[in-house]
């Protein structure tokens, strides 16, 4: 028979925790960073084709501009010419003829000041056009700004929830005596917590659901066969298999960590069952990261 585990309560604080979670808090802000950096990118790639966009429009309006402009002062100068001519003639003519030399004057006069006047509407139908086309790509990108902003300041906001969590999650976990009598690391009593610990990294973990059968389930680098489980008194036995060793760990306790060693690691590999059902056993087993022998000094 095994002794009978003591259960410890853990000091109130791990300082050695928040250490460890620095380098996670500092890999969160890295990605934060890393994703702002990679939307101001894209940002800057896209006001540059609206830049792009937006002078290719002007070029082509200045070319159709000029080309409109030269044909209508071409027409205007005809216009222009025809009426001097008109009204010269009128002046040497009978006073039938000047008076039609002076109608018709009047209505070149006429469609000389029409002429000009749609090409001033048409000019300024395509000067508003482009500024409504370049007000709409401005308006556009605006909202694009403000749609990754608000992306970056939910990831951050997602980040510091998480941390937090994190925080909080490892603040209540607990450092208990092994059934070997040695205090043991963190242990995990469900998966929310079981999580935080794979996130601080300073073990492995394997978790498995171990069912009563005849043969033996390897998990991890050992291997365990579940002889019985008490879903009444959370209690169970299981046969551990490691370095070619059968080792019997006898009506063992929900959330206890049980302990043996190997010739692979100084410190004792543990077992944690977080649930007894009947005929089934869930937890995980947590090994050293150190894989140095304890028969090497």
């Amino acid at each position: 028979m095994n002794p009978t585990p003591t259960f410890l309560q853990p000091p109130p604080e791990h300082p050695e925790l928040r250490r460890a979670l620095v380098p996670g808090a500092l890999i969160a802000l890295a990605a934060v960073n890393i994703y702002f950096y990679v939307q101001v990118d894209n940002l800057r790639t896209d006001m540059a084709k609206m830049q792009s966009s937006v002078m290719a429009e002007l070029s082509k309006l200045r070319d159709a501009s000029s080309v409109n402009s030269a044909a209508e002062s071409h027409r205007v100068e005809l216009l222009k010419g025809e009426l001097d001519s008109t009204r010269k003639q009128a002046l040497s003519l009978s006073a039938q003829a000047k008076t039609e030399a002076t109608a018709r004057a009047e209505q070149l006069a006429k469609q000389l000041a029409e002429q000009q006047a749609t090409q001033s509407q048409t000019l300024n139908r395509e000067i508003a056009g482009v500024r409504d086309a370049a007000n709409t790509a401005n308006n556009n990108l605006n909202s694009k700004i403000g749609d990754v902003s608000a992306a970056v300041g939910n990831v951050k906001s997602q980040a510091a929830s998480t941390q937090a969590e994190l925080q909080n999650t490892i603040a209540q976990l607990k450092s208990v005596q092994g059934d070997l009598g040695v205090q043991s690391g963190l242990i995990a009593t469900n998966a929310g917590e079981l999580a935080a610990l794979k996130r601080l990294g300073e073990r492995n973990y394997f978790e498995f659901k171990l069912a009563r059968t005849k043969q033996a389930q390897r998990v991890g680098d050992v291997s365990l066969l579940l002889k019985k489980s008490d879903p009444k008194r959370n209690k169970y036995t299981i046969e551990v298999v490691a370095d070619d060793k059968l080792t019997e760990k006898r009506d063992k306790n929900l959330n206890e960590p049980v302990q043996f060693y190997t010739n692979k690691a100084k410190q004792p590999y543990e077992i944690v069952v977080n649930q007894v059902q009947k005929d089934q056993i869930v937890g995980y087993l947590a090994t050293p990261k150190e894989q140095a022998s304890r028969t090497a000094n």
